[in-house]
C-alpha cells in the first residue's frame, strides 16, 4: 500500500511540475486570452514597407502603418534606419488596441555596419572564439539600430560550388558546419536575451537547403534519410542545441513535400525530436511558393497547409491574414492551433524584454555611440586577416 501511495505521489509531483509555466508562458497565456482570432493571425504575419530593403518579388505595397495601428503586424524586416524602426514601433504601442510591440529583423549575415568575411570566409580560420565575437559585435550595433532579430546563422551544408549561396556558409564539412552554427547562435543571443545588447538568432534553412538538384536554387532536395542525418542534419541540431530563438524554413522540398508545409520537419523532427521550443518562421514567400511547387492549389490552400504544419509565422505573403479566420470557421484548422503557434511568438517577444520596453533597442543617439567602434574594425581586419587562403 505505501508503496502505491509513494508511486502516485511521485505521479502527482511530475504532472504538477509539467503543468508549472513560465512567467513569460503566463504573460502569454494572459495576452491570447484578451486577443481577436485576427490579432492572433496579424502576429503570425511578417511584412516590409514598401521603402525598405528589398530582398526578394514584391507584390503591391502595403499600407504597413494602417495595419500596424489595426494590429495586423507581429514583425517587420528590411527597414534601414533606426528613426523609421522607432516611429514604427511607436505607432504600435501607442495606436493599436493592445499595443503590443513589433519585432523588427533583418538578415544580419556576416556584420551590420561593420562588415567581416563572408561566412565561408571566416570559416577557414577555423577560429571559433573569433567567428562567435564576429556575433557579438553584429548584435551590438544591429540591436543598436533596432533590429532584435537576425536571420542568421546559415547551417546549410552544401557540396555543389554551382549553388548559389554556398559564400552564406561554412560549405561542406558537418562538424565544422556545426561548430561555427553553435558560436555564432552564442554570440548573437549572448547570456540572456533580456540584455538588449543581444538578438535573437535563426537556424537556417529547414532543411537541406544546400543540396538541391543541379545546384539550381529552390530545386528539388532528394536523398535518403541516413544521408541528411549523417551530413546534413547535424548543424542544424547544433545550433538549436545552443539556444537558437527562431528557425527559418527553406525553399526546397523534402521528400516532395516543401519545407513550409512538411509536417514531418516542422513537426516531428523539430519539436518532437530537436525539442525545438522557439518559433519557426517562412523564408520570403515561401508559403505562397508551395504553388510553383504544384503541392497546392492556391494561396488559401498554402495557408491552410503551412498552418496544419506548425509554421509560426508567415513572411511576406499575408496570406494567414487574408485566409486563417475564413479556415478556423470551416473548422480546417483550429484556434487553439493558432494560440499554440501565436504564443510561441508572443514568449520570443516577452524574453527580449520588449513588452516591458518597446524601445530598448535602437534610438538615434545610441546607433550613432554605438556603430564603427575602433577596436570592432580592428577585429574585423584581424579576422579578415586570419581567414584569407592563399590559393597556389
Amino acid at each position: 500500500m505505501m508503496r502505491k501511495i509513494a508511486i502516485l505521489l511521485s505521479c502527482a509531483a511530475f504532472i504538477y511540475g509539467c503543468t508549472q509555466k513560465t512567467e513569460a508562458e503566463r504573460f502569454a497565456d494572459d495576452l491570447l486570452s484578451r486577443m481577436t482570432l485576427r490579432e492572433k493571425l496579424g502576429q503570425m504575419s511578417q511584412f516590409a514597407p514598401s521603402n525598405g530593403v528589398v530582398t526578394g518579388p514584391q507584390d503591391e505595397p502595403l499600407d504597413v502603418r494602417a495595419m500596424v495601428k489595426t494590429g495586423e503586424v507581429g514583425s517587420l524586416l528590411n527597414l534601414k534606419t533606426p528613426e523609421e524602426i522607432e516611429e514604427l514601433q511607436r505607432l504600435a504601442v501607442d495606436s493599436s488596441r493592445l499595443g503590443i510591440p513589433i519585432l523588427f529583423g533583418h538578415d544580419i549575415i556576416h556584420g551590420c555596419k561593420i562588415i567581416f568575411p563572408i561566412n565561408l570566409g571566416t570559416a577557414c580560420s577555423w577560429n571559433l572564439d573569433a567567428i562567435k565575437k564576429s556575433a557579438e559585435v553584429a548584435a551590438y550595433e544591429a540591436s543598436a539600430m533596432g533590429i532584435a532579430w537576425t536571420f542568421s546563422p546559415m547551417c546549410d551544408i552544401s557540396a555543389d560550388p554551382r549553388w548559389g549561396r554556398v559564400s552564406e556558409g561554412a560549405g561542406e564539412d558537418p562538424y565544422l558546419t556545426a561548430k561555427i552554427s553553435a558560436a555564432m547562435v552564442e554570440g548573437y543571443q549572448g547570456e540572456s536575451l533580456s540584455d538588449s545588447s543581444t538578438i535573437l538568432s535563426c537556424v537556417k534553412h529547414f532543411a537541406a537547403y544546400g543540396a538541391p538538384e543541379a545546384g539550381r536554387d529552390y530545386n528539388t532536395v532528394d536523398m535518403s534519410e541516413r544521408m541528411f542525418r549523417d551530413r546534413y542534419l547535424p548543424p542544424y541540431k547544433a545550433a538549436i542545441d545552443a539556444g537558437a530563438a527562431t528557425v527559418m524554413t527553406s525553399f526546397n522540398d523534402f521528400d516532395a513535400i516543401p519545407a513550409s508545409g512538411n509536417e514531418w520537419l516542422l513537426k516531428t523532427l523539430l519539436r518532437d525530436e530537436l525539442d525545438f521550443r522557439g518559433f519557426v518562421v517562412s523564408d520570403y514567400r515561401a508559403v505562397t511558393e508551395m504553388i510553383n511547387h504544384g503541392v497546392v492549389s492556391d494561396k488559401k490552400d498554402a495557408a491552410c497547409t503551412a498552418l496544419n504544419a506548425n509554421l509560426d509565422m508567415e513572411m511576406i505573403t499575408g496570406t494567414y491574414l487574408a485566409y486563417g479566420e475564413e479556415l478556423v470557421s470551416q473548422g480546417l484548422i483550429s484556434e487553439q492551433m493558432i494560440d499554440e503557434m501565436c504564443r510561441n511568438i508572443l514568449i520570443a517577444k516577452y524574453n527580449l524584454g520588449l513588452f516591458e520596453d518597446p524601445f530598448r533597442y535602437g534610438g538615434a543617439e545610441r546607433f550613432a555611440k554605438s556603430i564603427y567602434k575602433e577596436e570592432n574594425l580592428e577585429f574585423a581586419r584581424q579576422t579578415a586577416r586570419e581567414s584569407m587562403v592563399l590559393l597556389k
